[in-house]
Order: C-alpha cells, then structure tokens, then sequence
C-alpha cells in the first residue's frame, strides 16, 4: 500500500492515465469469462477433517434415518386399540410380555392384544405395536402388569423408519458448507469420508517501501501494514486458504520475483497497492509478463475502488486492490468474494431478514419456554416461516432448518398469521428461490438437481398433497406436488384444483402392495385377491399410510371399510412402508415401485397414479419457476426420471 509522496525523479515521469473505465458489471463479467468454466479441484476428507469446506458432489443417503420405528420415550409398547376406552375413572390394565427392549436390542415377542412391552428410548418397536406410553403415564399392577389411565394415538411417542432421512433422498448438495450439523447427518447415514471443493491457496502480498508490520517499530513517515491481515483474513472467511508472503518495497525486481513465487506455488495472487497508473505504482506493469491474457479490466467504476485491477495469467487469477484499506475491502467483498468463493465450490454470500409470518397455528405446553425451528420461504407479502420439526431426534430438523422462533411461556400457542421474529442460525440465509409444498417422492430430487447445479436455492417441505394445496391457496410456495384421485370423475388432481392454480404434469408412478418374497400369502396374486388374502389371516399385519396422502386414499378404497390389525400404524412415508415390511414388523403394505424395488420386496402392481403438480399461476413467470419447469420438460430429467422407476408424463 504505497502512500507517500514519491521521489522528485519518480514524480517526474510521465502518468499514465486509466485508457477506459468499465462498470462493475462488465468488470465482473470479463473477469469470470476469462476464469470459468474451469474444473472444481477436489480432494477426499475423513468427516473430522471436513469443517468448514464445501461438498464437491450431491451426497445421497444410503440407508433410512432412522433405520427402525423406535420409541422417543422410556415406557411401554402398546396397541393404541386396547387403550382406546382408557380413562382417569376406567384404567386398562395390560399384561406385560416378558422382555425388555433397549437400544440395541431386537425385540423377540409380538405385543399381543392386551399386553405391553418395556422399552426404552431409541428400542426398536416390537411387531404389533404402534404406540409408546410414558412410563410416567402409568401404575404398576402387580409384577406382571400395568394399569393406564388415558388413551394413547397410534403413533404416539414413534418415529418410524425414514421419517427423518429416507434411503436415497438426497441429503446434501453440491457447494453446501459443512458444519456440525452436516457432519450429524452425514455420520447418521454412516458416510465415514466425503469429496469436498479444496480449498483454493491465495497469496497475499502488500507494497510499499512505507509498510511496517504489526508487532514492529514505526519510523517516520511509516505506517502499519493493515491490508496484508484484512485481506487474509477475508479470503479464510470466504473458502480460500490465505498465504500471506509479506510487504515487499516499490522494488520492481524484488516485487516481479515475489509475485513469480507466489503464482507458482498458489492458485491465485491478491496485492494491494501499487494499482494507480503513477510512476511508482508497478504492480500492474509487471503482470503483463506473468502470463496471458493478461489485465482483464483496469479501472472500474466504484467508489470507492476505482483504481481496481483484475487480471488472469495462465488461468490463475490476479487481483491488484487499492492502496486505502477502505477501498481495498470494499472492492474485495464486491468483486473479488464472488469468484473465490465459486474456485472454492461455495454458493454465493446472501442476507436473510428476521421478521417472518407463521402460516400455521403452533401448540405449545403452557410453562415452557419453547424454541422451534422453521424454514423460510417467501410469501405474498413478506417472510413465511414454516415449522420445520421431525421430532426431538430427528437431525434434519435443525440441519435444514434456517433459524428458530420463540413461544413465551405463558402461551399455549402462537396463532396463525403470528408475526414473529425468527433467530437466524448463519447470518447468511439465503431465501429459496422455490419452494415446493406438498407430497414428496424420490422423483423430485432428479428435477431440482438440474436447478441446484446452476445456483438456484429449492425448498422442499413435505406436508402432504392436501397441506400442499392449502399452502398454494395461501400463496407460500410456487408449486404443490399432489396425487389425490377423485372417485366421481375416476381422475387424478385435476378437480382439486381452484382458481388460482394450474396443473403440471410431472410423471407417472405405480403404485401396489409390498410384502416379503416368499411369503405364500401374496405371491401370485392381483392386489385386490392379495388384500383378500391378508384379511381373511388375523395374523397378517398391515402398515397404513398418515391421514392426507394419496396413497392412504388408494388403500381406503381397497378395504372398504375394513380395519386389518396393524391399519392404525400410520407413517408418513413411502419408505417407512417399506422398511416395517423388510424387517418383519408388518407383513404388507402399499408404496410405489422404486422404492419396493430398492429393499429387495415383492411387489403387486395396482394403479398408476398421477404425481402432478400444482402451480400458483401468480408465480408462474418466477425465473426459478421457469427454471423448474424447463428441467421437468428436459429430455436428460426425463430420462433420469425413467432410469429411476417413474414414466415421464
């Protein structure tokens, strides 16, 4: 950083004068033109090494989160059937099986009619049962029972296999920033290494014969070298790996050899100083022999930071920023963050505002300050944070998740249409540029990837196809993916819809019953006869679908009114489905193809349902919705799309 008066001889050279001065745009284009498109530099890190970088490639989960229905609470397995005339005046007493469940532990005996099973919190769920009740909630009768006074809902106190991570979502993606929360999903899915973005080395080097550095005397007329540690230190917070070379004089000899050495060994070059078209200022001389093109741009019109020099010497970027710390910074973090960070595999550096509208009314237990996680997406007018929870064991909740809201103590809930201030996690949360409300399917992931890989932030939140309808009523999400099937027309989707919206075709997946191959009960047969089958064995144990998805409509419709042991077992997923079949917990259920076929079990076709979408047409111009849409019509989504079980539409 060169700011004293020169010398008379050097004063009485000829300045040279800036030839043309570019807008920050054109700057910023020519620049990233000459540098991209260029091969991301990666390396493979064991996860404790991994902090802080960027992921190289989208990482998949290889195995359901949790891999079981497990108890959330120390207590006892039960039949929420058998407790349901439970009351304070009508205690029910069960007879307790002769295990005890713990973590680890693989439960042996089947929770019969009446009875109940000891477990604690994280054992796996035992077959027949699909309910946990507090330990606190019941009275010893005996050694051998229990006495319980409430009724229980099925599902209560359970998390079932995939309901926080599903076997082949997509778990992360691409340029994400691993923290501690990534790490925890990672190590969830057992993923012991992962190829990250290295990060790139940048040289750091300040001129001027007045620098002095930190620590060291000052003699007249010089000053302290502030550049040489703001700028490292910008360059560490921004994915680079700053190498500071030291405060070299206005010597050109001594400046083109460090500025030699320092290219050599780095993969980009950043000095300040020595940028102005004055007789003493060298560094933009020198640069024309470092390698071509050369001096991209030299002269850019900001304020402060005009005298900014941007060049590219054999394919390794050189930044020559202003001498004043002020101008220096401020060129840095316009124009210089955004291109390190993309050598480095990092999104872009966003803002995010703090003031959000809650979309739902959130219960809460009166005497407890609760905190909850939401996740931003943009309405009509304004933030909308949407309550992002899984559960108080599930890490997806607080990994993706953007911040937290705070319901006071005194209250018992925070009402819909709540205005409220969200604490952010990251001071950089970028609202999604869509979001998409509704049902989820596997499928999804092969659509939005094309969207993640250009830059474009996507919010998925699966709620089911009739939440999705109400959110796209309300205007907080772009796109509602649904299923549902309306007896009257015998049509998919089209007459849910109200003004206001428009359907999308997406694509076609089949939909049927899973079971365990083998199993003689099923093999051979058409769904209608294999569900025949399973009713007429009191011993086969179904698992239903929650309330609301598509798919819980297609099985209504097969039952017709029957109520098979094991129907009020309701998760909220395809693969949940299937991983109580494959471990013996159920014996069948219905789920769509793909996700049959990744496990391993039998599978009988019964209806191909219609995955379609429902747009919000005020949004339909929305660049990223565009961007959606473009990839859904894509000849290589398409194809992916088949290659994965579905037919494109």
């Amino acid at each position: 950083m060169t700011m004293i008066p020169r010398s008379p001889d050097r004063s009485a050279l000829e300045q040279e004068q800036f030839l043309k001065i570019l807008s920050r745009e054109e700057a910023l284009a020519r620049f990233e033109a000459a540098l991209f498109p260029r091969e991301l530099r990666t390396e493979t890190r064991k996860l404790a090494a991994a902090l802080g970088v960027a992921l190289a490639e989208d990482v998949t989960a290889p195995i359901d989160v949790p891999p079981f229905d497990r108890s959330n609470v120390d207590g006892f397995a039960v039949r929420s059937a058998d407790l349901a005339t439970a009351g304070e005046g009508a205690p029910v007493r069960l007879a307790l099986n002769g295990e005890t469940i713990h973590c680890g532990t693989a439960p042996i005996l089947q929770v019969a009619a009446g009875t109940a099973t000891t477990i604690a919190t994280g054992g796996p769920l035992p077959r027949g049962a699909d309910a946990v009740v507090m330990v606190e909630h019941t009275q010893p009768a005996g050694q051998d029972a229990i006495d319980i006074r409430r009724a229980v809902s099925p599902g209560q106190f359970v998390s079932y296999a995939g309901s926080d991570i599903a076997r082949g979502e997509a778990l992360l993606r691409a340029g994400t920033i691993i923290g501690s929360r990534e790490i925890g999903m990672l190590a969830a899915c057992g993923i012991a290494e992962v190829s990250v973005a290295r990060r790139p080395r940048v040289a750091v080097i300040s001129t001027g014969d007045e620098l002095v550095q930190p620590g060291e005397v000052l003699a007249p007329a010089e000053i302290y070298d502030t550049n040489g540690a703001i700028v490292a230190a910008a360059i560490d917070e921004n994915g680079g790996e700053a190498v500071f070379v030291g405060a070299i004089p206005d010597d050109e000899a001594r400046l083109e050899a460090a500025m030699r050495n320092a290219l050599a060994d780095a993969d980009m070059l950043v000095l300040s100083g020595g940028t102005s078209k004055g007789a003493g200022d060298l560094s933009h001389r020198i640069i024309g022999r470092l390698g071509a093109p050369g001096i991209i741009a030299h002269g850019v019109a900001l304020k402060p930071g005009k005298p900014l020099c941007l060049a590219v010497c054999d394919g390794k970027p050189v930044v020559i920023l202003p001498g004043f710390p002020t101008s220096a910074m401020f060129t840095f973090h316009d124009m210089i963050v955004p291109v390190l960070r993309r050598m480095a595999g990092l999104p872009p550096r966003s803002d995010a505002k703090v003031n959000a509208t809650v979309p739902v009314r959130i219960a809460s237990e009166l005497g407890r300050t609760e905190f909850v996680m939401v996740s931003l997406v943009q309405g009509r007018e304004g933030l909308i944070a949407y309550p992002s929870g899984k559960g108080s064991g599930a890490i997806t909740s607080f990994a993706q998740a953007d911040g937290f809201l705070r319901i006071d103590a005194l209250a018992d809930q925070m009402p819909a249409g709540t205005v409220t201030e969200v604490t952010l996690f990251t001071p950089h949360v970028r609202v999604p540029d869509l979001v998409i409300v509704g049902s989820h399917c596997t499928g999804l992931d092969l659509v939005t990837a094309q969207l993640a890989h250009a830059g474009l932030t996507v919010r998925s939140i699966a709620v089911g196809s009739l939440g999705g309808l109400a959110a796209a009523k309300r205007g907080e999400c772009d796109l509602a993916p649904i299923h549902l099937f309306d007896d009257r027309s015998e049509t998919y989707n089209t007459p849910y819809l109200v003004e206001g919206l428009e359907l999308i075709a997406g694509w076609r997946r089949m939909q049927g019953i899973v079971f365990r191959k083998g199993d003689k009960r099923f093999e051979g047969l058409g769904a209608k006869d294999a569900v025949a089958a399973a009713l007429a064995d009191p011993a086969c144990i179904m698992v239903n679908r929650n309330q609301g998805a598509g798919t819980r409509i297609l099985i209504d419709r097969l039952l017709r009114g029957a109520r098979p042991e094991g129907y009020w077992n309701q998760p909220r997923s395809h693969n949940a489905v299937a991983a109580a079949v494959a471990q013996h917990r159920a014996d069948w259920g219905m789920t769509i193809a793909p996700v049959a076929h990744a496990v391993g079990l039998g599978f009988i076709p019964l209806a191909e349902e219609h995955y379609d979408f429902a747009l919000v047409s005020a949004r339909k111009q929305r660049p990223a919705v565009q961007a959606f849409l473009d990839a859904l019509g894509s000849n290589e989504v398409r194809a992916s799309l088949a290659r994965a079980g579905f037919r494109p539409a």
